[in-house]
């Protein structure tokens, strides 16, 4: 890192985000990627997203695409409803 690198503060939303019966692991990656763990299948889904303001735009590696908004802290993601992980440091 050069002296005119600065680091980057990880967007607000980054971090692990589930479901209430934990069945649905969706973590938001630092760079723009996204890693979604449905039951005892890891990596169920991956591709990449995009914040605007409090929307998310994703697109799965085989090219799905699908939306997601973050409302009073909850990530409304299609027909799902996820929280922040608890407990994550």
């Amino acid at each position: 890192m050069t002296s005119n690198d600065t680091p980057r503060d990880p967007h607000p939303y980054v971090g692990m985000w589930v479901t209430a019966d934990g069945f649905i692991r969706q973590e938001l990656l630092p760079d723009g990627r996204y890693d979604e763990a449905r039951g005892n299948r890891p990596s169920a889904y991956t591709g990449s997203y995009t914040v605007t303001g409090n929307h998310l735009d994703y697109v799965d590696d085989t090219g799905f695409t699908a939306t997601g908004d973050i409302r009073d802290g909850v990530l409304y993601h299609e027909h799902l409803v996820l929280h922040r992980e608890s407990g994550a440091s």
